[in-house]
């Protein structure tokens, strides 16, 4: 039997329209990819009852449970209440499901609750952050990462929030092992050099890994109290150019970078190309058409960056450019 569907309001219910008739998938969203266990079953159960037993694990730390019949979106909505007041995400109505789906689930790698190389809570920012942009159906991508190895993958959203931690090092606690050093060789910069039997860190070259804290024998290196980032953006994957995200800001502070992320939304707002498809302009290629600096005047409004703080004059992106050629040359 034919169904008129509106395939606009089901996608902004957070539910994917399937290529198999008369089913659809529910999108459930995990701000930081932190669940608790009771969440979990009730994810299995509800994938049980009323999809077709699977659950899909996305590359954005959400789930997807297919099979799920479009005369039956009102109960699921309801039945994943529990999980959506358990991952504190905003709604405009209780049982009504996700109010919007355009702005993406915000990632975070495991950080400082789990990894010794974090140098902040990941997922308590990426919650935070999920408060501050859900529900918003523009179509903007945010991560967060807990060190320079970047295990959160964030140079490949709009906003990649990479920790750092400015190294303290207190010389009455240091042997002289070298081990801080030869860490920060093989994981690292470099950054790091032995004068007069004590370590001399080179504050331009240094990255903010805390790779010296991690492997510190005696605790000589301990991290700063101030937690910072850097601040990398633009980052895109789709079929026209595809490309990292680029630095723009170091060791930029919390307060600093949410304002950014404010500023962003009032930006794409201001400059999203009316007759879009589907209302939709990825926020990076708005950069592209209006330019660097008529983005920066926006972004950088109104936030008031710490002395330590470093703003990219300029940032280049490359990528592959299939819009201009496919060749593998």
């Amino acid at each position: 039997m034919a169904r008129d569907i509106n395939t606009k309001k089901l996608k902004k219910n957070a539910f994917r329209y399937s290529k198999v008739r008369g089913e659809t998938a529910s999108r459930i969203r995990i701000p930081g990819g932190v669940i608790n266990a009771k969440s979990m079953a009730k994810i299995a159960e509800v994938a049980e009852q009323y999809g077709n037993g699977t659950i899909f694990v996305t590359n954005r730390q959400g789930v997807e449970l297919p099979g799920i019949k479009l005369e039956d979106m009102d109960a699921v909505n309801k039945a994943i209440q529990s999980i959506i007041d358990d991952s504190g995400v905003n709604q405009e109505e209780r049982d009504k499901g996700y109010p919007a789906s355009g702005t993406r689930n915000v990632v975070a790698c495991p950080g400082q609750r789990l990894c010794p190389f974090g140098c902040y809570d990941t997922t308590a920012l990426a919650r935070k952050m999920d408060k501050m942009i859900f529900p918003n159906h523009l179509h903007v991508k945010i991560a967060f990462t807990g060190c320079s190895n970047d295990c959160g993958k964030v140079r490949m959203d709009d906003f990649g929030f990479i920790g750092m931690t400015e190294p303290q090092y207190d010389p009455n606690r240091c042997v002289g092992c070298e081990q801080c050093i030869k860490y920060c060789n093989i994981r690292s910069v470099g950054a790091l050099s032995l004068v007069n039997g004590k370590v001399v860190r080179d504050t331009q070259k240094c990255i903010g890994c805390g790779v010296c804290v991690a492997y510190c024998p005696t605790r000589a290196w301990t991290r700063s109290k101030e937690h910072y980032f850097r601040v990398v953006i633009m980052g895109r994957t789709g079929k026209k150019n595809p490309r990292l995200a680029e630095d723009f800001v170091k060791w930029a502070d919390e307060e600093s970078i949410f304002k950014m992320v404010e500023n962003a939304y009032a930006y794409v707002e201001e400059y999203i190309d009316p007759n879009a498809l589907e209302g939709k302009e990825h926020i990076g290629y708005i950069v592209d058409r209006t330019g660097f600096d008529e983005f920066v005047k926006w972004i950088m409004k109104d936030v008031h960056l710490n002395d330590k703080a470093e703003v990219a004059s300029r940032v280049y992106w490359g990528g592959k450019h299939y819009d201009r050629s496919n060749d593998l040359k």
